[in-house]
């Protein structure tokens, strides 16, 4: 390569210097009324922003192919005018000048990988470590800068990052993400990873930005299919029963349908559609009217353009202390989710294209995490992700030779190679129909004449309450359930949870 190319990182990296000024005063008040001179000034800017940064990617592309005074002349051209606009950004009220940064950033490891491909596979902008061919990478937001990955979305036409205020409440949110929160994010990340397939194809079609849907996603579950709330609220997006109904959610063969992650995204991107209608294109409000409900809401704040900000007092401080934490939460995580390097958060990189297998003996999913082991390096194993994909089983329960089963495609190699003979097999299926003897008569006789007595279990990770009862020699599952005001068929459980198990 040329020697001009040595010194684009260090063009790059004054200009990123060039870049970084003091952080503007929070944005406490935020109002959704029209965009005044600063506003379209800020928007004229971005839009610059985005021309150069592809005219910079076009210059890198003239350099691979040879030409290198055709790509001299593209990326001067794109650096002096992402210089300007980045000096008159630092002029104008209210223009994000961390965007800037980003972008330099990312121009930076682009000139030093030696072009946007390379850039791609080892900075993904942090929204999806793996670029797959899956249906929902083809967003607006992706065709537009292609070589910034997905760190920009649409909302209506908007940016994403336009509309999230970064102010007191939502900067106290991204750190307790960031801190005690932290492991819960990457567990939300993970799941929604595997999920991403099933889920992303219905924000897209609804014209809703993948980082709003993460950011609900975990809040509401951490990605966790089966959740229950205490409440009632099911499913990764917790919907309660009759808002489940009124969006389609209903129970098919004694299957509740917001236990299904497709099913649930869809309906999900359905009510936030209807209520931006409602707000007039106001997320912060749409976002506590899903949560504290959209009566209450409407209440507070009002409807169409006439309705007050989330983040003025009348509303903010006269819904729930529930609703005013959730709110910053669920942009906070939406944020993280498009910007995690400006957070020294690395999200793990998971290989999460979906696939499918067809079983070529009977197996549970349990006997199919026997069999996976811990393949891909996961150290929790494969149970839970089995369980996500497949919410509709039980996963203690057999399933007959040629059900299909959706897994993540890596693992159809492994099944093939580990789960159709040999010694996995064979010890999964002992392992899964060992029976816990039953006392002798005399003992049971004697439990009789003693009070009952109640155990407790604290439950792990993985566990199911069929094989909690099968570990604690429990005669019946049905009992533990109505002693712990569990409900068939999918018994939701959370690690930590004490159960009472009578009768164990």
């Amino acid at each position: 390569m040329p020697s001009f190319d040595r010194v684009l990182p260090v063009m790059l990296a004054l200009l990123l210097g060039a870049c970084v000024s003091p952080p503007r005063p929070d944005k406490s008040q935020v109002s959704t009324g029209s965009a005044g001179s600063a506003d379209a000034q800020s928007a004229a800017l971005y839009q610059r922003l985005d021309q150069d940064s592809k005219r910079y990617a076009g210059g890198l592309d003239l350099l691979r192919n040879g030409d290198s005074a055709g790509a001299q002349g593209e990326i001067k051209a794109a650096l002096d005018d992402l210089r300007a606009a980045a000096t008159r950004c630092a002029e104008v009220k209210d223009c994000d000048q961390q965007r800037f940064v980003a972008v330099f950033d990312n121009l930076l490891r682009m000139g030093v990988g030696g072009g946007p491909d390379q850039a791609a596979e080892g900075d993904t902008g942090g929204a999806t470590p793996e670029a797959t061919a899956e249906s929902g990478e083809n967003s607006p937001a992706t065709v537009a800068l292609p070589q910034l990955g997905r760190t920009v979305t649409l909302l209506k036409g908007r940016e994403l990052g336009d509309i999230i205020a970064l102010n007191g409440p939502v900067k106290a949110a991204l750190e307790e993400w960031l801190t005690q929160y932290r492991p819960n994010l990457m567990d939300a990340y993970e799941n929604y990873e595997y999920l991403r397939s099933r889920m992303w194809p219905e924000y897209e079609k609804a014209g809703l930005p993948e980082a709003l849907l993460f950011g609900m996603l975990a809040k509401e579950s951490g990605g966790k299919v089966h959740a229950v709330s205490r409440s009632g609220a099911s499913g990764p997006l917790q919907f309660m029963y009759a808002t489940g109904l009124r969006f389609g959610l209903g129970t098919v063969d004694g299957f509740d349908q917001r236990f299904d992650p497709q099913l649930a995204a869809r309906a999900n991107a359905a009510y936030i559609n209807e209520q931006l209608a409602i707000f007039n294109n106001n997320l912060e409000l749409v976002i506590g009217a899903y949560n504290g409900g959209e009566g209450a809401m409407q209440r507070r704040a009002g409807r169409g353009a006439e309705a007050l900000s989330f983040w003025s007092p009348e509303v903010y401080y006269g819904v729930s202390q529930e609703t005013r934490e959730y709110v910053p939460m669920v942009l906070a995580a939406a944020w993280l989710f498009m910007h995690p390097q400006r957070y020294n958060l690395e999200f793990p990189k998971i290989a999460g294209r979906p696939g499918s297998i067809a079983l070529k003996r009977p197996a549970s999913l349990a006997e199919l995490t026997v069999y996976l082991g811990q393949e891909g390096n996961v150290d929790d194993g494969w149970f839970r992700t089995l369980r996500h994909l497949n919410p509709r089983l039980d996963p203690q329960q057999q399933q007959p030779a040629g059900t299909r089963l959706l897994v993540p495609l890596r693992l159809e190699k492994t099944y093939a190679r580990n789960c159709t003979s040999g010694n996995w097999p064979a010890l999964a299926a002992e392992l899964h129909a060992a029976v816990i003897p039953s006392p002798p008569p005399l003992a049971l006789a004697s439990a009789r004449a003693k009070p009952p007595r109640t155990r407790t279990y604290v439950v792990r990770r993985g566990d199911s309450l069929s094989s909690i009862a099968r570990r604690n020699a429990c005669a019946d599952v049905r009992e533990i359930a109505a002693a712990n005001g569990l409900h068939a068929p999918h018994y939701a459980l959370k690690p930590g949870q004490t159960l009472k198990l009578p009768g164990c």
